[in-house]
């Protein structure tokens, strides 16, 4: 009866990953649907010219970091701290736990964009050396790039919307949330764009106002859970502690692809005219096929072996890795 019973459990977890799975596979294939369609448009409007490798540019910067202390690292370390707060604390203690980490999350993150925007000349002459020999491609791109750098604080907090909505077993919204930076995009393809002096100045407010709206397109799902956000400073809290002593080898590891990137970026700088927006629609094909199984599988994979672990369930762990 026991071994019947097990059967039933890791029949039933199976059923519910592979479900997840599915829809989060569904609904990131609709994100890069958009995503190309977005892109297609940038091509057909900007081609392979100087204003397109300064847009590249502009949005890798913000994109890095982003993915450095947002979205990967910060996802990977905020989930299992706050799955275990969940199943072993009280509705209470886990809401003060959000509420410390996003007001520590929107601190970092403004001051880190504020310090973009002042320095970016700095960070657009490291990342892309080459343009230095093209003052307005140079000025192009800190310009863009000053436009693009709240981008970062939208995206942040989205990821911590999603690591939320993810510990609560909660997947479709997140996986649509991306949708929204490509209506962005296209509709200010579109529409904005060319009604401007500098239209690829619109693209960019268009990534701005997308990123923004992946936020909010979540936070309807965050206070439907019952978590609401009240701003409090406590760095001495320990799940803050622990989940910044997580994201410390989650950065290590991500920096290596990003230092690959950077590396890219650099040498794509010192080519032809293009060459970075090449490189860009490049790896955007070859990042599809990840994004739509070994991302899907990865996100429903974390918050299920995170509860195994918090109620100490071995064999719901072994099931779930198998």
């Amino acid at each position: 009866m026991f071994y019947n019973v097990n059967n039933r459990r890791n029949s039933l977890l199976k059923h519910k990953m592979t479900g997840y799975v599915g829809k989060i596979s569904s609904a990131t294939l609709l994100s890069r649907i958009l995503g190309y369609i977005r892109d297609m448009l940038i091509a057909n409007m900007f081609g392979a010219t100087l204003v397109a490798d300064a847009f590249y540019v502009a949005y890798r910067i913000p994109n890095l970091l982003r993915r450095l202390l947002g979205e990967n690292a910060l996802s990977s370390s905020f989930i299992p701290v706050f799955t275990q707060y969940l199943t072993n604390k009280s509705k209470k203690e886990s809401q003060q736990l959000v509420s410390i980490v996003v007001t520590v999350l929107l601190i970092i993150l403004s001051v880190l964009t504020v310090a973009g925007m002042i320095f970016a000349p700095v960070l657009v002459r490291l990342i892309a050396p080459g343009f230095a020999k093209d003052p307005q491609k140079l000025a192009l791109t800190i310009q863009l790039t000053r436009i693009m750098f709240p981008f970062m604080i939208a995206i942040g907090l989205a990821a911590l919307s999603m690591g939320i909505l993810n510990s609560l077993h909660k997947f479709i919204i997140p996986a649509l949330a991306p949708c929204f930076l490509s209506i962005s995009g296209i509709f200010f393809i579109l529409t904005i764009c060319p009604l401007m002096e500098t239209p690829i100045k619109g693209l960019a407010i268009g990534v701005l106002i997308g990123g923004f709206g992946q936020l909010i397109f979540q936070i309807p799902s965050v206070i439907k859970s019952n978590f609401w956000v009240k701003l409090k400073l406590d760095l001495s809290h320990p799940g803050l502690r622990r989940i910044g002593f997580l994201m410390v080898p989650a950065i290590i590891g991500l920096s290596v692809n990003q230092i690959n990137i950077f590396v890219d970026t650099i040498c794509a700088s010192l080519l032809k005219e293009g060459s970075i927006t090449a490189l860009y629609y490049a790896n955007r094909l070859v990042q599809f096929p990840l994004a739509l199984f070994g991302t899907a599988i990865a996100t429903v994979t974390l918050p299920i072996l995170s509860r195994s672990i918090a109620e100490n369930n071995l064999k719901e762990m072994k099931t779930t890795l198998s």
